[in-house]
């Protein structure tokens, strides 16, 4: 029989999502900044309370007229007897008369029901009510005073994401100014002697440009809750790359590097990062690409991971692995991202004894196409995918499978 993943020496895990959960146990949580402008992509750092009811006051769901029950029994002409519309207080009810109302104005409470105008015959002043009509019960096409949310209630919990929709419901209670989690400050350190700039020459054949800076900036970047304090580059050296950590750790919450985390006598970044406080929970995981990867934390709770230096490996693994803890250093919960579940068009049979993060390109609603790559330092085959699949150890087949795409 073939060992299972985590037989290899020091892989205590046999799984992405427990290392995860064992890593995240040990982080902190921002600060929450108090009384700030909400915008998209920022965490609550406190509730929103209904300052009021919502809806505020019985209103109407459709264009009609306001009625009473014994209305329904009548078989000639109603009387119809002022309007009420939307942004205005309604008038007084008249004994014996319906009103007509129309949509979001306030029904007042001495009406049953609203008939939709379409179930009415239409007079000069007056209505007879369709045989449709005559069934309506009790607060049909009425929208009672808080029903979405009473005054006092907790309308959005803290911990959320601010969205085009939540924004939408703080708007609607009042609240224009409300306590975040700050941002998560992190620092980018890309490592290696053969890593370097080279935008106005072509580099040597054993030179490499620095895609990873480039690539993991671009997708964290994006996220409104993360800010980027410093971006550093190492070359191979223990002395020079534990100076740069600490002076990196001292204004981050977490710190993400790639490259130098495997066994090679030029891999410093694991002795770098106990050398400065961090805790070791995982350095290794049955995972292709990036099985390398190395997770830590400070005393403190502040995020220390290692990612491997191939260009594929470096960005799955901040997809994968990274952006999720930083979900739970920046207050959101839950933090653990739903991913989607995808099929794949054309599947091949190929399987290992290893969790496989395979690269697909989106081709249909639900369905994927498995991207040829020659590894992970395949740029090109990176570079045309949407995202990757993640097969447990062993599994081939059609799927569905977990989708992650490059957000």
């Amino acid at each position: 029989m073939p060992p299972s993943p985590s037989s290899a020496p020091g892989i205590r895990f046999n799984d992405p999502q427990s290392a995860l959960i064992s890593l995240a146990a040990r982080l902190a949580v921002v600060p929450v900044d108090p009384n700030q402008e909400p915008s998209q992509g920022r965490v609550l750092g406190k509730a929103v309370i209904a300052d009021r009811d919502s809806p505020a006051a019985d209103v109407s769901a459709m264009d009609g007229y306001a009625i009473r029950l014994t209305d329904l029994a009548v078989d000639g002409p109603l009387t119809v007897s002022g309007e009420s519309v939307p942004g205005a207080p309604p008038p007084d009810p008249q004994p014996g008369s319906v009103m007509r109302v129309f949509t979001g104005a306030i029904v007042p409470r001495e009406f049953d029901a609203v008939v939709k105008r379409e179930e009415t015959q239409e007079l000069d002043g007056s209505l007879t009510l369709m045989d449709s009509a005559r069934r309506t019960e009790a607060g049909t096409n009425i929208r009672r005073a808080g029903e979405n949310a009473r005054c006092g209630s907790m309308v959005l919990p803290p911990h959320t994401l601010i969205t085009g929709a939540t924004r939408a419901s703080m708007a609607n209670f009042g609240c224009r100014k409300i306590d975040l989690f700050s941002r998560v400050r992190l620092s980018l350190v890309t490592t290696g002697n053969e890593v370097g700039e080279y935008d106005d020459q072509l580099p040597m054949p054993w030179q490499l440009r620095d895609s990873n800076r480039a690539s993991i900036l671009t997708l964290l970047n994006a996220i409104p809750w993360i800010r980027i304090v410093r971006t550093e580059h190492s070359r191979d050296d223990q002395e020079s790359l534990v100076g740069m950590l600490r002076s990196c750790v001292s204004d981050s919450d977490a710190i993400v590097l790639t490259g130098g985390v495997s066994m090679g006598d030029y891999d410093f970044v694991p002795a770098a990062l106990r050398a400065i406080g961090g805790e070791v929970v995982f350095h290794g995981l049955p995972i292709r690409p990036g099985k390398p990867i190395l997770g830590a934390a400070t005393s403190d709770g502040k995020l220390l991971i290692g990612l491997p230096g191939n260009p594929v490996s470096a960005l799955v693994g901040c997809q994968r692995m990274v952006i999720p803890l930083l979900r739970r250093v920046a207050g959101i919960e839950p933090w653990m991202p739903q991913r989607p579940l995808v099929y794949l068009g054309q599947p091949d049979e190929q399987k290992i004894l290893l969790h496989w993060m395979r690269l697909v390109r989106l081709v249909d609603q639900g369905v994927a196409e498995l991207v040829d790559s020659h590894g992970s330092g395949d740029l090109v085959s990176l570079g045309r995918s949407t995202g990757f699949i993640e097969l447990p150890p062993g599994s081939s087949g059609i799927g569905p499978w977990p989708y992650t795409a490059w957000d």
